[in-house]
């Protein structure tokens, strides 16, 4: 397999899937402001909405969309545990939690990541919504769970925890959700969370020792 990613993006939840799987695959970063790949093909004949994940199968089918190459990736190695069976309950859970994830938590962080400097009164706005989105996990936390299933790590936990961490990039603080800021640093420390973050950059060897 392939993945197409872009730093710290919401491909690195593929990323930690693809390591927690421990099968082998290849990276490929994509500069998503030029249209390349790093290895120099046209990356809008792989995604032609221009944006990561990108999942190049080892069929040579393309997967764009975090939720359905995740559940992709988990229904490969089912013995794993990252997704409920097809068919069942906790399965729409997971498709639930992936698609509140996707629509509501992910795109409440938009008005950061547009390119364009928010004023006082738009960041406070913005900052708003992002807080009523993760007042959402925070709740789904209450019952002391350790994941947002339940005690099972899925692959809707290693996307919520890369949309979340973007908080500490534009500075948002978690502080008001002590669950959650928890949770975040909870999955942080997994082995496989450590290893896609160093691979693409965003920490270094030396920080988690």
């Amino acid at each position: 397999m392939k993945l197409h990613y872009k730093p710290g993006a919401c491909s690195l939840a593929s990323h930690i899937i693809l390591n927690e799987l421990g099968i082998s695959f290849e990276l490929d970063k994509a500069d998503t402001d030029a249209g390349k790949t790093e290895a120099g093909e046209d990356f809008r004949k792989i995604s032609p909405n221009g944006y990561v994940p990108a999942l190049v199968t080892d069929h040579g089918e393309i997967i764009t969309e975090n939720p359905a190459v995740l559940q992709y990736l988990a229904d490969q190695s089912p013995d794993a545990g990252l997704a409920p069976p097809n068919g069942t309950l906790e399965r729409s859970r997971l498709q639930e939690t992936l698609n509140f994830v996707s629509s509501e938590l992910h795109n409440s962080f938009g008005p950061f990541f547009s390119g364009t400097v928010l004023d006082d009164d738009a960041r406070q706005q913005a900052e708003a919504v992002v807080g009523s989105r993760v007042a959402h996990i925070e709740r789904s936390l209450a019952d002391g769970r350790a994941f947002l299933l339940g005690d099972t790590f899925t692959v809707a936990d290693a996307y919520a925890f890369v949309v979340l961490n973007w908080a500490g990039f534009v500075g948002v603080s978690l502080d008001a959700w002590p669950k959650t800021q928890a949770y975040v640093a909870h999955i942080a420390a997994r082995p496989a969370s450590i290893k896609a973050m160093v691979a693409e950059g965003l920490i270094e060897q030396e920080q988690v020792a």
